[in-house]
């Protein structure tokens, strides 16, 4: 890639996001402007779900969140370093073998629960063993 497209690219990615992969669970933060004319007013909105997929790299990434609202399953896929997006939370760590989790929209209820990961953020330091 020409070095003057590289630079461009990297000055428009974000640095404030977390580690998440496909099985997490994330709420993101959506900027929304409300209003017309110049009564606009801007507001978050949180999406809660599951993170089933993630795709492209550099300034093009994004990622599908899908949730069950009301018994109907909604997926929104997001761009990853978009300034609409005021934050993005990791709720929970899911524990998948695969990094598209497309088979989810197939199952209903306690069938499509994900386990939770025992990986964890921190290394801790080893109990020394007993003399």
């Amino acid at each position: 890639m020409n070095p003057v497209i590289q630079k461009l690219h990297e000055a428009q990615l974000r640095k404030d996001l977390p580690d998440f992969r496909p099985g997490d669970t994330v709420r993101v933060n959506v900027r929304l402007l409300e209003g017309e004319g110049d009564k606009v007013k801007e507001r978050i909105q949180a999406f809660e779900g599951v993170v089933i997929s993630k795709k492209g790299r550099a300034s093009s990434a994004t990622f599908t969140v899908r949730r069950v609202s009301f018994g109907t399953g909604v997926e929104r896929i997001f761009p990853l370093h978009s300034p609409s997006i005021s934050s993005i939370d990791v709720v929970n760590k899911g524990s998948v073998r695969r990094s598209r989790l497309y088979y989810l929209r197939n199952l209903r209820g306690k069938a499509a629960r994900i386990k939770r990961a025992g990986r964890e953020e921190a290394e801790t330091p080893a109990a020394p063993a007993n003399a």
